[in-house]
């Protein structure tokens, strides 16, 4: 039998209880195969773990990290931590250390989901957002000079490398040819005169090599109000590390919510472990209390399932939750109903056993 092991690092907030949910899903599907299994292994890390030593993580947590098969992550920030330490120190050092340069975001209105766009049908918002997830403008390169003077000022510099661009934009077309889909290029190139510019040329050569895959290309503001208006446009939408985690959000809140928004962090030639995990935040003030969404959370236990190779299971799990909310009798509050963390996790749990069982 195949054992998965996995690193579990619930981080803040609600974290744990969404975790717990999608540690369940993945246990019963394992159960109901047979053929693997999973192995979790938890790491106290996070925001409360910082307040405590001064490290969002133990100086040899990389090292511990390496041996696992992927990483299931919660959820990161707690107030007294600023946020750009709970981000600089955790989520961005295994992203970069892992070379997990593939951010997939899947931007689907599930039946039954909530949508506040009046005007579009529940089939116009199927896209998925292939995010650089490694350099780009989230690269921490910059200075900060004459703090606390009149003087003072910073550069915040993006690094965009030939590697970096051409290997995003070939997962995308290799995405979208295998799928018999179109890629769309977001870029800023208009105003961001090296970055962008750079960006876009790359994007017309690597367009070369898939010329059967239908390809257009968007200013960032006007793939945003794109988003809104027409969104039928987008299938695959491949983006910089900063435009693509912006335009996720907005894709979450048209499809659904946060508490429907799943993100996958690959290391697509698995020398290292990718991280999976909700995109939503750790959400403090209703964390023990049942409220939750772990929708998001089972969505990206999905997305896990698809990496290892049972896109059949990953696929189940999204029927599940699609269940659920047509059934609409187990929804947490953020999606109108009354029921509990837990309660919404038994509900897709239920769903996938009895999927399993007609298939």
């Amino acid at each position: 039998m195949k054992t998965f092991r996995i690193a579990v690092i619930a981080g803040d907030g609600i974290g744990p209880d969404v975790l717990a949910e999608g540690i369940k899903v993945l246990n019963t599907v394992a159960e109901l195969d047979g053929s693997f299994a999973f192995e979790f292994t938890h790491f106290p890390w996070g925001c409360e773990y910082y307040l405590e030593t001064g490290k969002m993580m133990p100086d040899d947590g990389m090292e511990q990290l390496k041996a696992f098969d992927a990483i299931y992550l919660g959820a990161v920030g707690y107030p007294g931590v600023p946020d750009h330490i709970s981000l600089r120190e955790l989520l961005l050092v295994i992203r970069k250390g892992f070379d997990e340069y593939v951010n997939v975001r899947p931007v689907k209105l599930l039946k039954g989901a909530p949508c506040p766009l009046a005007h579009v049908k529940r089939e116009d918002i199927d896209m998925v957002v292939i995010r650089e997830n490694s350099e780009g403008e989230y690269s921490g390169e910059g200075c900060w000079m004459n703090k606390g003077t009149p003087e003072e000022y910073v550069h915040q510099t993006g690094v965009f490398t030939r590697k970096g661009c051409e290997r995003i934009m070939r997962y995308a077309f290799d995405l979208a040819r295998r799928e018999g889909k179109s890629v769309t290029s977001v870029s800023k190139a208009n105003a961001l005169n090296y970055s962008m510019v750079f960006w876009d040329q790359i994007f017309h050569e690597i367009s070369q090599e898939y010329p059967e895959v239908e390809t257009h290309e968007y200013l960032v503001d006007a793939a945003a109000c794109h988003f809104v208006r027409d969104p039928h446009r987008f299938q695959v939408v491949v983006t910089s590390n900063l435009f693509g985690d912006i335009l996720t959000d907005l894709g979450a809140a048209i499809a659904g919510g946060m508490g429907l928004a799943a993100g996958a962090n690959l290391n697509p030639e698995k020398k290292y472990p990718s991280m999976f995990e909700p995109i939503h935040g750790s959400a403090p003030d209703i964390a023990g209390t049942g409220a939750a969404n772990p929708m998001a959370s089972i969505w990206s236990a999905s997305q896990m399932l698809d990496f290892f190779g049972y896109e059949e299971y990953g696929k189940l799990l999204i029927d599940a939750i699609e269940a659920v909310l047509v059934d609409g009798k187990a929804l947490s509050p953020e999606l109108g109903g009354t029921a509990k963390t837990w309660e919404v996790g038994d509900a897709v749990n239920d769903k996938v056993k009895a999927v399993f069982q007609k298939k």
